[in-house]
């Protein structure tokens, strides 16, 4: 055994005496007390096999924590399954296993690491300990590693990666989650986020070493190591500069008497955003003070995700009301996601959908780049993306506009993947986003950025207001250009795993064996395509274009009357998702017949295919 792995390092009496009746379960609470340096998850495993808590014990030690839509995620506290020093220790392992076996350059590339400010006192246990762990780790190893000496966006760790030519890196975030939670996200040396086989593969290494090895617990090696350099400024730096190169109005963004007011929801946001609006020469927006400072408990929103709309914008749309600002942008936690909402003429506030941003992105970077491309650029050689569940919106604007829009499979590390593959063919992306206010506005960043897309927004409106429209008047401006496109999403809770199978197993056996639904209610379905069996009515062959994802639920419903719809479980959440979205022709231009008639499909989506009562599924709070 290794230096924590000594049977002396617990009280066996204790062990012996505790013994659960379960030898798998006794193997893995003797591991954990063995292995876990941390007094005070060790002592809720103790606490627990003191008090008989069998059943408890088996559900933190027994199973473990696997790759999402958005890496490792899970509720910080003791057990294999959580969030922890120990489970960030052997993931760091697994992941030195499998680059080691991947670069023979590893240790001249170098890691990066980076870190929110989640934190948790119970169990010891913050964003930025675990990133000092996962340097330990490999500073240990002779790894030289990036690590940032204050927190950051999370857009700067795979931007770093690029930049620094580094193997790979970590940001320690759990995003907009709730705050008992925390994450672990990996990007590969393309600084996308990884995707399969490296997924499956880390997963492997890491159930190979799982005993933390000598120096793995050394977290203070980020202050003593030579090997540890800090990229704060090269990066922050770059990365501003960078930042020019999608702005395109500079001098009116200099001249304009718009306010923004930017809301940082207690996170990383507010340092980076403030330098991203004097990089495209604006005055500072006006920091909403009650929020701009970190805060591990989120103490003045019930949820710290901005895309929950009006009721967790409160602060900032009265600071706007109170400052005369026309405008709010919110960057979620870790300043990857973006929310806006904009002051209408009648007072009340309009927060726009991912899917509305979307539209107004796509526009404007579609009329930036016609402008500004040389005169020999080729329409043909640009590309648009947005994950399945998105709007389809960039389509109809790629038919009418001669470019090209491809889809991905749900969450950006699809997007980020594609992205760099048509960057080395010579392609050019302007802009690719995901429904959950995820956006990528050119290709510093490989990734969604609410930082970039923030101050992208400002120069958006400023533009705007010099042709006399807000942001509210272009996207109906749009929309009666390419076509109505309006859709909503929603969820619904269910801690129940064995309900959600049952839900959508009925609907791939709904009229039979291996018989998928024709209609929904009243409505008559034309294709069904299911992702996680790999099965498209639409296809010739029956065969999904998109990759077959096992490991999640997800199934689409094409309707007659233009209607598209999807169900499917979160990556990173106990949810079930629907996604639906009535794409309309420019000529179809009358917006309430065509709301009506998507919510009555909605309505029969959830009777007729979730069956909320009958399954104990709890409704999104409003």
């Amino acid at each position: 055994m290794g230096e924590c792995g000594a049977p002396g390092d617990v009280n066996s009496n204790v062990l012996i005496a505790r013994s659960t009746g379960d030898a798998q379960l006794d193997k893995a609470v003797w591991q954990w007390l063995s292995w876990d340096k941390n007094q005070k998850t060790k002592e809720q495993i103790e606490s627990l096999l003191q008090n008989g808590k069998h059943k408890e014990l088996r559900d933190r030690l027994c199973c473990r924590l696997t790759f999402g839509t958005a890496g490792l995620r899970s509720a910080m506290g003791a057990g294999f399954c959580y969030i922890n020093d120990l489970t960030v220790i052997q993931s760091t392992q697994g992941i030195y296993k499998y680059l080691e076996r991947c670069f023979s350059d590893f240790k001249q590339r170098g890691f990066v690491v980076g870190y929110d400010t989640r934190g948790q006192v119970t169990s010891n246990c913050s964003s930025k300990k675990l990133a000092k762990l996962t340097a330990a780790v490999l500073l240990a190893k002779d790894v030289p590693v990036y690590f940032f000496s204050t927190y950051v966006p999370t857009p700067f760790v795979p931007y770093a990666v690029q930049q620094l030519k580094a193997v790979a890196g970590v940001m320690i975030t759990a995003s907009h989650n709730r705050k008992e939670d925390n994450g672990y996200k990996v990007y590969w040396e393309n600084g996308a986020q990884i995707t399969s086989p490296h997924d499956k593969e880390i997963i492997k290494c890491i159930e190979e070493c799982v005993e933390p090895w000598n120096g793995s617990w050394n977290e203070n090696l980020v202050d003593t190591s030579p090997l540890r350099q800090d990229p704060l400024k090269k990066i922050c730096d770059c990365y501003m500069e960078d930042l020019k190169k999608i702005c395109y109005h500079r001098e009116l963004n200099v001249q304009t008497n718009l306010k923004f007011v930017h809301t940082s929801f207690h996170g990383v946001g507010h340092d980076y955003v403030q330098l991203a609006f004097k990089a495209f020469g604006f005055q500072p927006p006006i920091p909403v003070p009650e929020q701009k400072d970190p805060d591990p408990d989120f103490s003045t929103v019930k949820c710290p995700n901005p895309e929950e709309g009006e009721s967790v914008l409160e602060l900032s749309l009265r600071l706007a009301e109170k400052e005369n600002a026309k405008v709010v942008v919110a960057t979620d936690p870790d300043a990857d996601r973006l929310a806006v909402a904009e002051q209408e003429e009648n007072g009340c506030w309009k927060v726009f959908t991912g899917n509305e941003l979307a539209a107004l992105f796509g526009w404007w970077m579609f009329s930036c780049w016609k402008e500004n491309c040389s005169e020999d650029a080729d329409v043909k050689n640009v590309y648009m993306l947005a994950t399945t569940v998105s709007s389809k919106i960039l389509r109809a604007i790629a038919l009418k506009e001669g470019f090209h829009f491809e889809e991905t499979l749900p969450g950006f590390k699809w997007i980020g993947s594609r992205v760099k593959d048509l960057l080395e063919n010579r392609k050019e992306v302007l802009f690719a986003f995901e429904e959950s206010i995820g956006f990528m506005c050119g290709t510093s960043v490989l990734d969604k950025d609410g930082v970039s897309a923030a101050v992208v927004i400002a120069e958006m409106a400023t533009y705007l207001e010099g042709k006399n429209l807000t942001l509210a008047q272009k996207l109906i401006e749009i929309y009666e250009t390419y076509g109505y496109h309006i859709s909503k999403t929603s969820y619904f809770l269910c801690y129940d795993p064995p309900t959600i199978k049952r839900i959508f197993e009925k609907l791939r056996n709904f009229d039979g064996p291996q018989s998928y639904p024709k209609f929904c209610g009243i409505y008559n379905i034309l294709h069904v395509r299911d992702i996680t069996t790999g099965y498209d009515s639409s296809q010739p062959n029956k065969k999904s274009v998109l990759p077959v994802s096992k490991s999640s639920q997800m199934i689409t419903f094409t309707f007659q009357n233009g209607c598209v719809a999807t169900l499917r479980t979160s990556g990173t959440e106990p949810k079930i998702k629907y996604y639906a979205e009535m794409c309309a022709l420019p000529e179809q231009s009358d917006r309430t017949v065509l709301e009506e008639e998507l919510q009555k499909l909605i309505e029969a989506l959830i009777e007729n295919f979730l069956e909320p009562d009958k399954n104990g599924l709890i409704w999104r709070s409003a």
